[in-house]
């Protein structure tokens, strides 16, 4: 909640501005996220540059809560060479759920080197809203599914532990899920199996979603 209710975006852009130190740069950042204005969303995308891992969070939490507007300026100020703020990117997306955000969740899944944002991008993918339109839907959810039948062999139990979830969430209804059980019944069986998945909490997991889905 925002400590200051009167608490301009301008003056709250100001605060960010002139943070001199850790700490006040976290309490400017938490403040101006409060507010899940629009025009804060260029601001908040900056944090994500800094080394301050209690800043760059607010910051994802206020472009989150800003919601489908925050979109374009996350996809148009992505920085390749900087991985820390692309990383916190990646997380604002999947967040979001935007539609806009795939292909940038795709890539964080398949290529990525932090197992957290691997993980991550499985969720976002499992939680992306597709598009209303029958085609491109269809298009999506194939990508979605496709990255996350091939971060299903992902190296880190976490990662693996996403994907489950990530595929299970994709049987939603409203994703025009017909015939997708029998598409990714096989992988989920695998990460059940114990013969090939070593981490107990991922079997587990993966066992769960098939009752679920097979009830």
């Amino acid at each position: 909640m925002n400590d200051s209710p009167s608490l301009t975006l301008e003056s709250a852009i100001a605060q960010l501005e002139q943070a001199s130190s850790a700490e006040d740069l976290i309490g400017a950042t938490r403040r101006l996220a409060a507010l899940a204005e629009p025009g804060a969303a260029d601001s908040l995308m900056s944090v994500l540059a800094f080394n301050n891992p209690g800043a760059a969070l607010a910051a994802v939490d206020g472009l989150i809560a800003i919601g489908p507007e925050a979109v374009p300026v996350i996809l148009g100020n992505l920085d390749a060479r900087n991985y820390g703020a692309r990383a916190w990117a990646v997380r604002a997306l999947a967040g979001l759920a935007d539609e806009r955000g795939l292909d940038v969740l795709v890539d964080a899944l398949l290529h990525d080197v932090g197992p957290s944002v691997r993980r991550a991008a499985a969720r976002g993918l499992g939680e992306l809203a597709l598009s209303q339109q029958p085609e491109l839907a269809a298009a999506q959810l194939n990508s979605c599914v496709d990255a996350l039948e091939v971060g299903s062999r992902d190296g880190e139990w976490v990662v693996r532990y996403a994907v489950v979830v990530g595929l299970e969430r994709r049987m939603r209804p409203q994703s025009g899920t017909a015939g997708l059980l029998e598409r990714i019944k096989p992988t989920l069986e695998h990460l059940g199996d114990a013969e090939h998945e070593p981490a107990l909490v991922v079997r587990l997991r993966a066992e769960l979603s098939l009752k679920r889905l097979s009830a």
